[in-house]
């Protein structure tokens, strides 16, 4: 499997940023880390291992870009508005950096975003926030509320990076449209921690007519072996 490591300074965060590239072709499938985790996490803990098979038949190319979650979200040395400002830059990076390069490199419009735990988030969050910009968001034992990080404050950068607040109130039809026609996968089990998280986003999609596949599996926890099963199944739902 191909593997790349990719370094460039970028003016959104006014600093170098790290990214591991997989593959040489295929969709452009990126995908963050979980909670305080870096670019290379998904390599280490298996994740990207377990669709190998995908990635050297060409069908599938993956990124995975470094995390900011411990200068934005969980940063409690600043304060709440400027930890969703941090997260603001943070996603500049992956709409203005990111996405242009995938598309170049794969030649396809839109891409998959994914991720595991915190990593469910923020593929989420992005995909919800730019729905004309990806075809699949899938989620492995996401949680998406993010009100904890934020010590009770609230503005609009706050709200709109909430996806559990500002997808009840989502009335766009430009939006609804694009998230309608958006593959969206949000796998979880019984013995997942954040199982009622996922049960209350499939609510609140359904609420919305947005298809979605809720995989509730049984005996199925929220740790890596569980979502090193999970990938496999999900990326193989990408259809070109």
């Amino acid at each position: 499997m191909h593997e790349q490591h990719v370094r460039w300074y970028t003016t959104h965060l006014s600093r170098e940023f790290d990214m591991l590239v997989f593959g040489h072709a295929g969709y452009p499938v990126i995908l963050f880390p979980t909670s305080l985790g870096r670019y290379y996490q998904n390599k280490d803990f298996g994740l990207v291992g377990s669709v190998a098979t995908l990635v050297e038949a060409g069908r599938i190319k993956i990124y995975c870009p470094d995390g900011l979650d411990e200068q934005s979200w969980y940063n409690r040395a600043i304060h709440p508005a400027d930890r969703a400002r941090t997260h603001m830059a943070y996603e500049r990076v992956i709409l203005h950096d990111l996405l242009p390069r995938a598309r170049h490199e794969t030649g396809h419009d839109r891409v998959a975003v994914a991720g595991a735990s915190f990593g469910g988030y923020h593929a989420v969050n992005f995909a919800f926030r730019h729905p004309d910009q990806v075809g699949y968001c899938i989620s492995l034992s996401g949680s998406f509320d993010i009100r904890s990080f934020v010590d009770g404050y609230s503005d609009d950068n706050v709200y709109f990076n909430n996806p559990v607040d500002y997808l009840p109130n989502l009335h766009d039809a430009w939006f609804l449209d694009h998230l309608r026609r958006m593959g969206i996968v949000l796998g979880t089990g019984d013995r997942d921690l954040c199982r009622d998280r996922n049960l209350h986003l499939s609510h609140l999609l359904n609420q919305k007519g947005i298809p979605h596949f809720l995989d509730d599996r049984q005996w199925c926890g929220h740790d890596w072996n569980y979502w090193r099963d999970m990938f496999p199944h999900y990326i193989s739902l990408i259809q070109p």
